[in-house]
């Protein structure tokens, strides 16, 4: 479909393309009635009438259209226009989690953990509205201007609501962060999301995911790995992670579902028990914060955005102040993985500044705790 600037799409006006991948195309549009941008997804003309591929774009709408958090891509409206299906979605201004690793190739610690956090929010909710999300990895997580970190991507989601749209022994997902039941094909649940949020947080940390496979290897490699629990300790390759958040780290991939972390909200506590419970302000202002210091969004003279240097650490509510003087323009959109322009004015933050704290051990750089 030809979609110039300014075409309407029922009550939106496209503004431009943000790209395309498998299976659809994406479009950042203007709401004139209520003054905001949004994200339009449609399937690519050449695959609009494979029913299956119909029925699983509109679950997607479904499923994310029953969540309503704020660490997860709100939608706002699925329709047929012309022929055609849209979803009209929340649009962030940012980049995905995947663009910022490939910058910045891996994080700090407790800035890992905060992002992980966040995260565990949302899916938290996803949960228990009954959804299993099947396909959690850096490239599903938006991340803001303002700190916000967001879930997105339903498209194989599966829900208390309906049946899965692939049949057992069919393995569908990202295989380096898929769980040893998703990866055979057996039936999966709430733990396989905890697994794969746990290969998120091991890859902040050190750059890799742990059950990488070398190009010379093939997937049963992979599953067999995945099944011993075989992979190098987090603290090998980021000494500054502490025990605390490496014992995260493994009770997220125990191979067997029953030995994991329960659920996403134990895992919650444990990431607050570590944090010092952070409010979600406090973990936006700190993700903002490192990553404009971090150069992660590009400049422009469209927008301004000053980030308050941090003081001295509080105990329980680590924080940034922040405040925000003028944003405008239209940026991109992280699901295109292009971003959008900034002008920061923000002092060089010194390693004090996101300060020492229960997750960063530098003194430590032996191997992890065997408890």
């Amino acid at each position: 479909m030809s979609t110039p600037a300014n075409r309407k799409i029922g009550n939106f006006e496209v503004e431009r393309e943000l790209g395309q991948g498998g299976m659809g195309i994406v479009y950042l549009a203007r709401q004139p009635a209520l003054e905001r941008l949004v994200v339009l997804k449609t399937l690519r003309r050449d695959l609009a009438d494979d029913p299956s591929l119909e029925q699983r774009f509109r679950r997607e709408a479904q499923a994310a259209g029953r969540v309503h958090h704020q660490n997860v891509v709100g939608v706002y409206d699925c329709f047929m226009w012309r022929g055609e299906s849209f979803i009209a979605q929340e649009y962030v201004d940012g980049v995905d989690l995947a663009s910022a690793l490939q910058s910045l190739q891996h994080l700090d610690p407790r800035l890992a953990a905060l992002i992980t956090l966040e995260v565990t929010r949302g899916l938290e909710e996803i949960h228990a509205r009954g959804i299993v999300h099947r396909d959690l990895k850096p490239s599903n997580v938006l991340l803001g201007r303002e700190g916000e970190s967001k879930i997105a991507d339903f498209g194989i989601a599966l829900g208390n609501q309906g049946k899965a749209l692939t049949q057992i022994g069919i393995a569908v997902g990202t295989p380096q962060y898929m769980s040893l039941e998703q990866l055979l094909g057996d039936p999966v649940d709430f733990r396989s999301d905890i697994f794969a949020l746990g290969v998120m947080l091991y890859e902040m940390l050190t750059g890799q995911t742990p059950f990488a496979e070398s190009e010379d290897e093939k997937g049963p490699s992979l599953v067999r790995r995945i099944e011993t629990g075989r992979y190098v300790q987090p603290r090998k390759r980021s000494p500054q992670t502490s025990r605390s958040l490496a014992r995260v780290i493994r009770l997220c991939l125990r191979p067997k579902p029953k030995k994991r972390m329960a659920s996403a909200t134990a895992l919650r506590r444990a990431l607050e028990q570590c944090l010092g419970t952070p409010s979600p302000a406090d973990c936006r202002g700190e993700i903002a914060a490192f990553l404009w210091d971090r150069k992660v969004f590009r400049k422009s003279s469209e927008k301004t955005l000053r980030v308050k240097r941090p003081g001295k650490r509080r105990r329980r509510s680590p924080g940034v102040a922040r405040w925000l003087i003028a944003i405008g323009g239209a940026g991109a959109i992280a699901a295109a993985a292009a971003v959008g322009g900034g002008v920061v004015d923000l002092k060089r933050l010194t390693s004090s500044g996101f300060g020492a704290d229960p997750l960063v051990d530098p003194s430590n750089t032996g191997p992890d705790d065997p408890s």
